[in-house]
């Protein structure tokens, strides 16, 4: 799996999750395909803390890295917030 890409893990979660839903899966099959499901998610979130390490270092204030919390309520942060 980690040949896949995130993009490519998510689409993959996405569809599970859709034939999941639907209830047309035997117990067996619906199994199989929730472990898949909890592969990819690991897999996207190991992708996503990467990602966020990335960020970390690349935020500066007076040349000193800065670690600056994800907001995910959508607001954006205030430059004095940084």
């Amino acid at each position: 799996m980690s040949k896949k890409s995130f993009e490519e893990a998510m689409k993959s979660l996405e569809q599970i999750t859709r034939v999941l839903e639907d209830g047309d899966l035997s117990l067996e099959k619906s199994l199989k395909k929730f472990d898949e499901g909890i592969r990819l998610a690991e897999f996207c979130n190991h992708k996503l803390e990467e990602a966020q390490q990335k960020v970390d270092l690349l935020l500066r204030k007076d040349d000193k890295l800065v670690s600056v919390p994800f907001i995910s309520s959508g607001t954006a942060l205030d430059e004095d917030d940084v």
